[in-house]
């Protein structure tokens, strides 16, 4: 009896130990984000010649170059930029795109509650924007491959076109049957696959931007014209950081603060619809 009490309290406490490092688990991933503008913009002005235009295209690309890190333990994490960069955005040959609406928010997710919240800075006010998380209706593939040191999954979720989309190309061609012009150029709505790659090695459902539900952490996303790549991955690291749900900003629902971007998106435009970006040069 004595050796059967023995031997189930030392099961006991190895499984409470390896229960409190799990709850203890924390991690970081920084990753990259580019998004190729090309082909999605109508560059034109009086005077433009074609090497400017090939530079402003340049330079909304590098606008759109961005580096974030991810801090995560078992349910909850924070993806944000390690620094604000200052706007507008610097370009060269004396040309300068000033990105006026430049919006990026700490992102907080609880997989555990199913809760998102993110500290938004729109037109130089702050918004809390609440939400619950997203629900991506994974498909697991069979094709791998390597990210670093780490195997990696296939997975892709399908997004269906929604009605508001299939409006607001309607006005769009409208506009352009009315000889009106604009900056971007509006394709015919179709559906699109988000595709990303997850990590098994690293056994928490977290990934960048608004992505989580996958039996390992993502170190790839690709969708539209964006990649986000994982480019370093910190485990355990010596000083431990407390993840805490933003608090800062005026607090709105994301219904709320989406139907706040488009008011603000159509007191923007001109005349003939157009959202005008200033170019110095």
């Amino acid at each position: 009896m004595f050796k059967i009490t023995l031997k189930l309290s030392l099961v006991a406490v190895l499984f409470f130990t390896s229960f409190a490092k799990a709850q203890d688990f924390q991690g970081q991933a920084y990753y990259e984000s580019k998004t190729n503008m090309s082909g999605s913009m109508k560059i034109d002005s009086p005077g433009m010649t074609e090497e400017m235009k090939k530079r402003m295209e340049e330079q909304m690309n590098k606008a759109f170059e961005k580096s974030y890190v991810l801090t995560f333990n078992k349910t909850e994490s924070i993806y944000e930029e390690p620094q604000k960069l200052d706007l507008p955005s610097a370009g060269s040959n004396g040309m300068m795109i000033k990105m006026e609406n430049s919006s990026d928010g700490k992102i907080y997710k609880n997989t555990k509650t199913k809760e998102a919240i993110s500290e938004e800075d729109f037109f130089g006010k702050e918004f809390l924007v609440t939400d619950s998380l997203k629900t991506f209706d994974w498909k697991l593939e069979s094709d791998s491959k390597k990210i670093g040191d780490y195997t990696c999954y296939k997975a892709t979720y399908t997004v269906k076109v929604s009605e508001k989309d299939k409006v607001d190309y309607e006005e769009a061609k409208k506009q352009q049957s009315k000889g009106k012009t604009t900056f971007f150029i509006m394709d015919e709505p179709k559906e699109t696959v988000i595709t990303v790659w997850y990590t098994p090695e690293i056994p928490v459902g977290h990934g960048p931007a608004e992505y989580w539900g996958l039996p390992g952490l993502i170190l790839e996303a690709n969708f539209d014209k964006t990649v986000i790549l994982c480019s370093k991955i910190i485990l355990n690291p010596k000083e431990k950081v407390v993840i805490k749900a933003p608090k800062k900003g005026k607090k709105v629902t994301k219904k709320e603060y989406e139907r706040l971007i488009e008011n603000q998106m159509e007191q923007m435009k001109d005349a003939d619809g157009n959202i005008r970006i200033e170019i110095n040069r």
